[in-house]
């Protein structure tokens, strides 16, 4: 199969491309900058520019699955213009792949999106299922739910739409977890606020597993990218404190501290969503990390 995917060179990204590779496929990817386009056999790079509307159409050729993961990171300071370019790289690039297949004579059958649960409501209490309505008041909330009405555009074309809302992805090679360890191996590691907030996490390898999955099963709907046990911060931080055979002891981090620090971004550190995978799971997805344990032992050992 022939599968195009935008925002293949991120974290995610590289790691679908690697799967999809050793699968079989042949990956087409769109990127914004003429030095990232490689041309071999079965991984070939086209440009495009969702700010100015362009796109090379040949990126089409042949493609029944169009991935979605293009989107400026959230984890940078949120200042006005950079809130700006959040909503737009989402919300402009998915506008574009719209219009380009509905303009453009073409194959795809299926798109699979990424988004992110930040939609949910910050709750302590709450377990979130892909059924749940409410949507978060926050920046965030509202940067999925632009996101996600975009995405729903696709279903105008008679195709397979799939959303998979993603928790905190922990990786090697960048992302939260790289940044949580820090502190951490210089003996400096504490929670959050109370630390009482839940963080759904993911690895990275479970996470385009996920992306296959829904992929190869043609699986419509929103799907929670999250492992079966979610944890609170306290227990996500000290985990990686003992996975590191780092001290723990230092006093919670208060929430004025990371707000003068980080300004409205603190939000990511102290809202709390709490995540059910179930639905994966009655899709008979298997978990490789399912555990934090496991899954911090293979990342940071």
């Amino acid at each position: 199969m022939t599968i195009l995917i935008t925002g293949a060179t991120g974290l995610v990204g590289q790691e679908l491309v690697s799967l999809l590779l050793q699968n079989g496929h042949t990956v087409h990817y769109l990127s914004t900058s003429n030095n990232k386009l490689v041309t071999n056999s079965n991984y070939k790079g086209f440009y495009w520019n969702p700010k100015t509307a362009e796109i090379d159409t040949d990126s089409l050729a042949d493609v029944e699955v169009v991935v979605h993961l293009a989107g400026a990171s959230v984890a940078k300071k949120w200042t006005k213009s950079y809130k700006d370019e959040i909503i737009e790289s989402r919300v402009l690039s998915t506008k574009l792949l719209f219009q380009t297949l509905q303009n453009t004579p073409n194959h795809v059958k299926q798109i699979v999106s990424a988004s992110a649960i930040g939609i949910y409501p910050d709750s302590l209490t709450n377990i979130y299922h892909e059924s749940d309505l409410d949507i978060d008041v926050s920046f965030l909330g509202n940067v999925v739910k632009l996101w996600e009405n975009e995405v729903n555009q696709f279903e105008k074309l008679q195709l397979i739409v799939s959303k998979i809302r993603i928790g905190i992805v922990l990786a090697k090679n960048g992302g939260a977890l790289q940044e949580m360890v820090k502190p951490i191996q210089y003996g400096v590691g504490a929670a959050f606020g109370s630390g009482e907030q839940y963080q759904s996490w993911i690895h990275i390898q479970d996470l385009v597993a996920i992306f296959y999955h829904v992929i190869e099963n043609k699986l419509p709907g929103i799907y929670n990218g999250v492992s079966p046990y979610p944890v609170t911060n306290t227990e996500l931080t000290k985990s990686i404190a003992k996975t590191l055979n780092k001290p723990f002891f230092l006093p919670n981090i208060p929430k004025f501290v990371m707000q003068l620090i980080l300004g409205e971004m603190h939000q990511i550190l102290f809202s709390s969503q709490h995540v059910s995978c179930r639905k994966l799971l009655d899709e008979n997805f298997q978990f490789k990390f399912a555990s934090l344990d496991k899954a911090l032992n293979d990342l940071l050992k």
